[in-house]
Formats: C-alpha cells, structure tokens, sequence
C-alpha cells in the first residue's frame, strides 16, 4: 500500500469512529417529540435522553484516552466500535425511557472509547510529518463535524421512512464494518507499563455527573431543594479529591503539568466554549423547530443542511490554512463567525419565515469548523506523542462536559411551551456571543501560532 493511500484508509478509519459517535449526539435531537409521544416523557426527561450520552462520553473519555496510552491505541478503538454496536441493539428495543437512558449511557462508554484512540492513532501514524498530521486531523475533524450537523438529517429522513428507534439500528452495521475494517491499521506503539488511576476516574465520574444532574433537575426541584444544594456541594468536594489525587498518584489519569501550557489551556476554554453554546443550540433549536415552527420531522431535519453544509466547507479548507498561517489566525476568526452567527438567532420568532435562519444556521457552523482543527492539532502539538491519547481525551471530555453543560441548561429554560422555546434562544445567543468574545479576546492577546 503507497503512502497517500495508506493515509487515506488510517483517516478514513478514523474518521468513521468520529462519524458514528457524533451522529449520535445530533441524530436523536430531531426524535424528540416523538419519543416524548412514545413514553409520554417530559422535557427534563428529554434532556436526560440527551445528556445520558454526552455524560457517559465526557466522563469516561479521560480513563478511555489513558487506557489507549496504556493498552494501545488499536485495541481500545476495537472494543469501542463493539461497545457502541451493542449499546445501539438495546436503544432501539428499549421498552422505557428509563431503558432508553441506560442503554444511552452504555453508547457515551462505546463513544469514549472509540474517540481518543481513533486521535491517538492519527497523531502516532502521522506524528513525523506535522503537515500531514494537520491535514489528516482536519479531515478527521471534518467528518465528524459534517456527521454532528447531519444527525437531524439523517434523523428526519430515517423517521419519514420508519420510525425512530431506526435511528439506532443504523450504527450497527457502521460499527460492524469499523471493527473488520480497523484490523488493516498498524499498532504504532508499544503498550504502556503504566498502572490505571482508578481513584481519580471515580472521583472525576462522581463530581462531573453530579454537576449535570443537579444542572438538569434544578427547574423542577428548585435550589433550595437538598438534593440541588448538596449535589453542587459534593460535586465540588469530588473536583477537589480529583485535582489532589492527581497531584499524588505516581501515573495520574491527567497528569497535571499539561496546564503549565497556556496554549494548552486556552485552547481547552476555547472547545468548552464551542460545544457549549453549539450542543445547548441544537437542543433548543430542534424544539423550536417542531414545536413553534410546527415543521415535521423531515423537513426539521432539512432544515439543519446549512449546518452541515458549514462544517463541511471550513473544516476542508482548514488544513491548508493551519499549514500556511498556524493555528492562531483560524482559530480568531473561527470564534468571531461563531459569535457572529449567534448574532443572527435573535430574529428567531414564533413566525420567522426558513429563508431568515438560513445565515446563522451556516455561518455557525462555520466559525466553529473553521477553529476546531486548529484547536485539536494544537491540543496534539503540545504534548509528546506518548500522551496523545491523554490530551485528546481531555480535550474531547472539557468539549462534551460543556455540551452536556449546554444542553442541561439552556434546556431548563426551554420548559413551559412556545415562549420559553422562545425566551431560551434569545437568552442562548446572549450567553453564546459574550462568553465566545471573551475566549476571543484572551486567545487574540495570549495564544500562539
């Protein structure tokens, strides 16, 4: 096998893991309503079926990218593959909403597995050549951002033909052919001698699910409810366990010294920023779309193309331009269309024709694709190889603890029908543009190329 093809089929591999894991993130926001009408399920309930997921996924990443470091990047990618597959068959049987979200927990287990080690192998295969590495992570990047933004797609068109539970079904053979096809990938290194930090995955697990469910539950229970008070306080006191135990164990699950870094750091604030504001959007605008705007599922999903059209055109042009200028300028003018594009949800009313949305619904999805290669391969150029599991996975777990962040909170405000729907887009854009502003100027004064 020469070595561009060799590079094509290690990113096309790779890329195929991202695909599955965020299609899964997006794909089930447009069966929401339908699944409500199934178990007759409430809005907080919709957010568990959501967060579930993106919890599962943010909590374990970090063990998953320590045990790709440790067992080796190939095999931790085929046991997820296998995990997610599984997950996929109960989600489609599940009998309840309660079934549901468990087998939706056991999907963000499959999807954090397969993440950073599908990143740790792209980094290890391509290591020697940056340029490359750069291109390889921004087409890796591109397919999961294009895979993100068509889950609502793909969603209304498999329910417009059947129904949802086949939005499930459909990763089964994607799974099935990621496992035969990841055999082809070469084992770039060595397993490591280092021992699993079991204290620090517990801690982290219970200070992070702490956090969501007290952020989901707030609304209906209230802060003066013990649950709400005391999950904030116990989530705080596992942060603390965490960051002293990370301080003390000989092989830490996050080895501390990553944030003496400034780009490092930035560039994490920089993707807790991105999936936030984008996660907690798509939550919101799903609703608004089929509740307020009354669109079927199909033409919801439609909807969502320039979204997918925005990932797809900034995330291809990315690797030419990080190789040409750094990750600096992609990243600055990434955050500006982001805020931008925000901008344009304002005009979001109760009868706002499509042709008004079309603007933000690209030029989001734009500004974010255009800094989220950047970011990775930023992320990736900042630490030795031997931790690229490590620092992918805690890049991947800041993003998707922000979006299951996002979600849980802009959902709050999205209950009580049209006008919340309503209130909780204006307020999403507001939170959106002012914290993505403030990301920007910190980058513009402190981040390097």
């Amino acid at each position: 096998m020469d070595h561009e093809s060799s590079f094509g089929w290690t990113v096309a591999i790779t890329s195929l893991a991202f695909v599955i894991a965020q299609l899964d993130v997006s794909i089930v926001n447009i069966a929401l309503p339908q699944i409500a009408l199934t178990y007759k399920a409430s809005v907080s309930t919709l957010q568990w079926v959501i967060d579930a997921y993106t919890l599962a996924f943010a909590v374990l990443m970090l063990s998953a990218g320590n045990l790709s470091d440790l067992l080796g990047a190939k095999r931790i990618f085929q046991l997820g593959m296998l995990i997610f597959g599984i997950a996929s068959v109960g989600c489609g049987f599940a009998a309840t909403s309660t079934v549901l979200i468990g087998f939706r927990v056991l999907q963000g287990i499959g999807a954090a597995t397969m993440i950073p080690s599908s990143l740790a192998i792209l980094n290890q295969t391509f290591a020697h050549d940056p340029p490359k590495r750069a291109r390889a992570v921004g087409l890796w990047t591109a397919a999961g951002s294009a895979a993100i933004a068509a889950g609502p797609v793909v969603g209304g068109l498999i329910m417009q033909i059947s129904d949802w539970r086949f939005i499930f079904y459909v990763n089964v053979p994607l799974c099935a052919a990621g496992i035969l096809l990841s055999f082809r990938l070469p084992q770039k290194s060595s397993p490591s001698k280092r021992s699993f930090d079991m204290p620090g995955q517990i801690t982290w697990m219970l200070s992070v699910t702490a956090l969501i469910a007290v952020i989901i539950e707030w609304p209906k229970l209230g802060f003066k409810d013990p649950l709400i008070f005391g999950g904030l306080l116990f989530s705080a006191v596992m942060l603390v366990v965490f960051l002293i135990l990370e301080k003390k164990v000989k092989f830490p699950m996050l080895p501390l010294h990553l944030f003496q870094s400034a780009n490092f750091n930035l560039l994490l604030s920089v993707g807790a920023v991105l999936n936030g504001a984008y996660y907690g959007s798509i939550f919101i605008l799903s609703l608004y779309l089929q509740n307020v705007l009354h669109y079927p599922s199909l033409r919801a999903g439609l909807a969502f193309l320039p979204l997918t059209a925005g990932f797809v055109i900034s995330n291809l042009l990315s690797g030419r331009i990080i190789n040409k200028f750094g990750i600096r300028r992609p990243i600055l003018i990434g955050l500006a269309m982001f805020a931008i594009g925000f901008c344009g949800l304002f005009i979001a009313k109760a009868d706002t024709p499509y042709w008004q949305l079309f603007v933000p619904f690209l030029v989001i999805p734009m500004g974010m694709g255009l800094a989220v290669p950047s970011m990775t391969t930023g992320i990736l150029a900042s630490v030795d190889k031997s931790l690229s599991g490590t620092a992918s996975a805690a890049l991947n777990t800041v993003r998707q603890t922000a979006g299951a962040i996002g979600v849980a909170s802009f959902g709050a405000m999205a209950i009580g029908g049209d006008n919340a729907i309503l209130h909780a887009i204006t307020v999403t854009a507001v939170i959106a543009i002012t914290f993505t502003f403030l990301i920007l100027t910190f980058c513009f004064k402190y981040l390097k190329a």
